[in-house]
């Protein structure tokens, strides 16, 4: 009996995980399409791939275990050898799904416009559901100028006493990427008034670090800031719409004609409950990426339903966590009946001010340190 017990512990002992780490990949010159990997693999074997800088897979560590060979550029014949006998199944199966992911970056390294976060159906696992060693996102908050004839009142100013230099901030994009978040998403206050934006885009992309930009896009309506920071490497836009200013629907239509991925953002409040339905139908005409929307007054949840609703019947992706993860009211979590912009107290995103103190989330009130004078451990610990 204890053999038979010994032969099934062995058999069924836990898979450990592969190392934890970064792990980089170049294609090279000869490839037909050039593209770069970056694969982050968590201690529990769950992981992220970041393919071009422009998007990022969250993998289980199934697929997290064939990413880590593509970008080791393994042989077919050596990671079926390997991985059915990790995973004890037979090598046909493996050979199969490893092609399969790889036939699926394929597709993506092609394909433009893409969603900059996405989920492989290899059993999705939801973010933050286990310990993270960072999280996937930093929201940078460049400033909390506002546009002028805006109200001050919408900028926690009061909060802040000075801004971080160009070079302070390269220090913590440079610090986020050695830590492993692959995302970082500009924000503010109008980030676009701070003129050294564009270096900051060329640099996370340099990095290889996946970027975004929530804004009133107003600056769309000028054809050389716009063309500047579509050479910087920018992924994707968060667009924060007037829909009440025509020019706010013209910037819409200028950035629609990049390549990049348009999301806009609607918060839904006591004020403008009645208009947002008008202004889904009217961007449906527009055919943006995604939209999202959120509110913060729980007597609006019922009209938030009714929104989501529209927005699928109009065939419009619905997107929760940008740019708002924070929001309690979104409607995914109405939905489900829980918050999922966090779970186990790891959260998936981090919110970073102008003088480069670091909140749970925007609104947030908790220091946890400051992102340049402070070692990322001590943050995240």
């Amino acid at each position: 009996m204890t053999s038979i017990r010994e032969t099934l512990r062995r058999y069924f002992k836990p898979i450990n995980p592969l190392p934890a780490g970064i792990y980089p990949y170049q294609s090279p010159p000869s490839a037909t399409t050039p593209y770069r990997l970056h694969l982050r693999i968590e201690p529990d074997g769950n992981g992220v791939l970041i393919v071009n800088a422009s998007t990022i897979l969250h993998l289980n560590p199934t697929a997290a275990e064939y990413a880590y060979h593509i970008v080791k550029n393994s042989s077919v014949e050596e990671v079926a050898h390997q991985v059915s006998a990790r995973f004890r199944v037979s090598r046909s199966r493996v050979t199969h799904d490893f092609q399969e992911l790889k036939d699926r970056i394929q597709t993506l390294i092609e394909t433009p416009d893409l969603d900059p976060e996405m989920f492989l159906d290899f059993a999705r696992v939801p973010p933050a559901s286990s310990a993270l060693s960072a999280p996937y996102r930093i929201d940078c908050a460049l400033t909390y100028q506002l546009p002028s004839g805006t109200n001050p009142a919408l900028a926690p100013l009061a909060r802040v006493k000075r801004e971080l230099s160009t070079s302070e901030w390269l220090n913590i994009l440079d610090k986020t990427w050695a830590a492993g978040i692959p995302h970082i998403i500009f924000t503010g206050g109008e980030p676009t008034l701070r003129d050294d934006l564009p270096d900051l885009l060329t640099h996370a992309e340099k990095n290889g670090q996946v970027t975004g930009l929530i804004t009133d896009g107003l600056i769309f309506n000028h054809p050389e800031k716009l063309s500047q920071l579509l050479q910087t490497g920018l992924d994707h836009v968060i667009l924060l719409l007037a829909a009440d200013q025509p020019e706010a629907w013209k910037a819409l239509e200028n950035v629609k004609k990049a390549d990049l991925y348009v999301s806009v953002h609607q918060t839904l409040t006591l004020h403008n409950a009645l208009e947002v339905g008008d202004t889904i139908r009217k961007l449906s005409q527009v055919e943006i990426d995604s939209l999202s929307i959120s509110t913060n007054d729980v007597s609006l949840q019922n009209n938030l339903i009714d929104l989501r609703n529209l927005a699928a019947s109009l065939n419009i992706p619905l997107t929760w966590n940008l740019p708002v993860p924070y929001s309690a009211f979104n409607p995914v979590s109405i939905e489900t009946q829980e918050d999922i912009s966090t779970q186990d107290n790891y959260p998936a995103s981090l919110y970073v001010e102008p003088d480069g103190d670091v909140l749970p989330a925007q609104g947030i009130e908790l220091v946890l340190g400051n992102l340049l004078t402070d070692p990322w451990n001590k943050i995240w610990q």
